[in-house]
């Protein structure tokens, strides 16, 4: 169970989000905050392995926290939660030392992936901000620990029911998996899509 803490300034959210963390089976929300001063109280007396950290808070800016609290909490995993879909704002959070980055607007499964890669020492970008990042030309773009197994799979020949056997997941989930890299890479099919891949050195030539 991957312990999570979370600080926004709209209680309504933190509430929201503190719901759907619990009822996932993966997550559990152990402490709430509403401002940068609460997020330091609050981790002072708890330790989570994720913070969900929104961008604009009351006393300050959630980018510019990001380098202080990895200074004195190295282990901690930081997952920005925000409205803001900007490259450049993307690129400051990235460079602060933030772990992964997701919209407000996206998919509860998206921001629950998010959480569990970063807890496990993975990058994470939602769906959207890859695609912010793709089309800038920015080299950011970062697959999924799972996308990168369905695209060794599609790259060894494996068909969409011996990519779900393998990847001991459901049809249909795998199809899910295997638009967003249609989407994340730009391609329209197989053979496009692994002649993008190859180019990103995304998977051998």
């Amino acid at each position: 169970m991957i312990n999570v803490a979370v600080v926004d300034d709209h209680k309504i959210i933190t509430d929201g989000l503190e719901r759907l963390i619990n009822e996932s089976g993966i997550a559990c929300v152990i402490g709430k905050a509403y401002s940068i001063v609460g997020c330091w109280n609050l981790l002072e007396s708890n330790q989570p392995d994720v913070l969900l950290l929104d961008i604009s808070m009351p006393d300050g800016s959630g980018i510019d926290l990001c380098p202080k609290i990895k200074k004195k909490y190295p282990q901690l995993k930081i997952l920005m939660l925000t409205s803001y879909g900007e490259l450049t704002t993307i690129a400051r959070a990235l460079d602060a030392g933030a772990d992964g980055y997701v919209l407000k607007n996206s998919e509860p499964e998206e921001l629950l992936e998010g959480i569990r890669t970063v807890a496990c020492g993975g990058r994470f970008l939602c769906e959207e901000v890859n695609v912010t990042l793709r089309k800038s030309g920015n080299n950011l773009l970062e697959l999924t620990r799972r996308e990168m197994e369905l695209l060794q799979l599609i790259s060894a020949g494996y068909t969409l029911p011996e990519q779900a056997d393998k990847m001991c997941l459901g049809y249909h989930t795998v199809r899910g998996y295997r638009q967003k890299l249609n989407v994340k890479l730009g391609a329209h099919n197989t053979v496009q899509l692994l002649q993008n891949a190859k180019a990103l050195k995304l998977i051998g030539s």
